[in-house]
């Protein structure tokens, strides 16, 4: 993978120990090197956001097209 963000948004490391115990190899190409705690702190924390974000968008969308069936189911012509 390109970026280990791609295969979760945060716990990389638990699911690379998980997956090591099965003898499965992760190899991040784009490897965030020399970072400090703090900044490590920062990118979990927009990781975070941006996930619940999604989350949050998805299900304002969902009830969006549900008010929208409704409205369509019922003002549907008389045929």
């Amino acid at each position: 993978m390109t970026y280990e963000d791609r295969l979760t948004r945060f716990g990389f490391s638990y699911l690379e120990r998980y997956f090591d115990c099965y003898g499965v190899t992760i190899t991040v190409i784009e490897d965030e090197t020399d970072k400090s705690a703090q900044e490590e702190l920062v990118d979990d924390l927009i990781k975070l956001v941006a996930s619940f974000s999604g989350k949050l968008y998805g299900m304002r969308s969902s009830k969006k097209q549900q008010v929208v069936n409704t409205v369509e189911s019922e003002v549907k012509p008389d045929e």
